[in-house]
């Protein structure tokens, strides 16, 4: 492996066309100076392999070398149902093991594939020859999860962990996002709130209800379960007809969307059934990302974190090979909220 050239101060200043003055505060966290110009910085050392001395501290008090003398190889795996999530996950990865000088690359998981075949399937990809796995969420079958979590290698699950599963995770706090989702609407003087989401496919779904039954319970209000619309979904058509005549029935105020894909459809309807967002009732979706293209209105929203959960998972992996025998963590990514337009005051 070629020596990489020293990273300093000066280096990345002459690179970005700034004083070493500027760069050296933005690494410090100090003010005088865009948000734009900070990321750009902080970034860009990243990227160079630059470390601050407090930094360097933090690495090899977790027995990770600053400077690694292989590079290694890492393995993202995925189905079908977690592309959605693979080009966050993926940029959050490699730009902390692009620091590092360490490989990531993606796998996908075969979906029609019988449970006796799934180990021969990862010795005929030479899977036990990565360095570690990602294991991405969505899985689908479930079943693919078993012959993962019993790899003889570090892994990192990119989800909520069944419980006595022994291995680290890493995940955006989707639980915390839905309990601050009820907090925002009630701190706005909304009391009829109607869940919308299929609770059934993967964990960090029912964790989303059961989130929303604990926060709507800790400000007073009983959750009725008939008045939401929570069922597996068997076709568009069938949910989004319950969905209607729910809202007919119970007319709530506001509608927490909690699936990324369901949030168009939501919207789309309010819109057939003549309701105008946020005048007639306002609206929070969980999307994974808003661009500026979207044909979506700016969404009041958690702003999920799944690209700095990737970031984080692969410090995680590298602290888990250099401490192979330390008991197993899951690590939570706490979202922020973001005010859009699709949420008003109850008048």
């Amino acid at each position: 492996m070629p020596v990489r050239k020293a990273v300093t101060l000066k280096s990345l200043a002459k690179e970005l066309g700034l004083t070493v003055q500027t760069v050296s505060k933005a690494l410090k966290g100090k003010p005088g100076m865009s948000e734009a110009t900070r990321q750009l910085i902080v970034r860009t050392a990243e990227q160079a392999g630059y470390y601050t001395r407090e930094q360097i501290r933090s690495l090899r008090l977790q027995h990770i070398a600053p400077y690694p003398l292989e590079r290694q190889r890492f393995l993202l795996v995925q189905t079908e149902e977690s592309v959605n999530y693979n080009r966050l996950l993926l940029e959050g990865l490699h730009e902390r093991f692009a620091s590092f000088g360490h490989q990531i690359d993606t796998l996908l998981l075969p979906k029609t594939i019988g449970e006796r075949a799934m180990a021969r399937w990862l010795e005929e990809h030479e899977v036990q020859y990565a360095d570690g796995i990602f294991i991405a969420p969505s899985i689908v079958p479930k079943a693919w999860e078993r012959p993962l979590f019993e790899l003889a290698m570090p892994r990192i699950l990119l989800s909520f962990p069944p419980p006595g599963t022994r291995l680290d995770s890493v995940i955006w706090d989707v639980y915390e996002a839905t309990y601050q989702s009820v907090a925002y609407l009630r701190s706005i003087g909304h009391s009829s709130i109607m869940y919308v989401g299929d609770i059934h496919v993967q964990r960090g779904f029912a964790l989303r209800w059961q989130a929303f039954g604990q926060a709507m319970s800790d400000f007073g209000t009983a959750v009725d379960p008939a008045k939401h619309s929570t069922s597996p979904r068997q076709s568009h058509t069938d949910w989004l007809e319950d969905l209607k005549e729910k809202w007919r029935r119970w007319k709530p105020t506001a509608i927490i969307c909690g699936i990324d894909g369901e949030v168009p459809l939501v919207y789309k309807l309010c819109s057939e059934l003549g309701l105008r967002v946020p005048e007639d009732v306002s609206l929070i979706g969980f999307l994974n990302e808003q661009t500026g293209s979207s044909p979506l209105p700016p969404f009041t929203r958690p702003l999920l974190p799944i690209r700095e959960t990737g970031y984080r998972a692969a410090d995680r992996m590298l602290w888990r090979i250099a401490n192979p025998t330390l008991p197993f963590e899951h690590i939570r990514i706490q979202c922020e909220m973001h005010i859009g337009s699709t949420t008003r005051p109850v008048d």
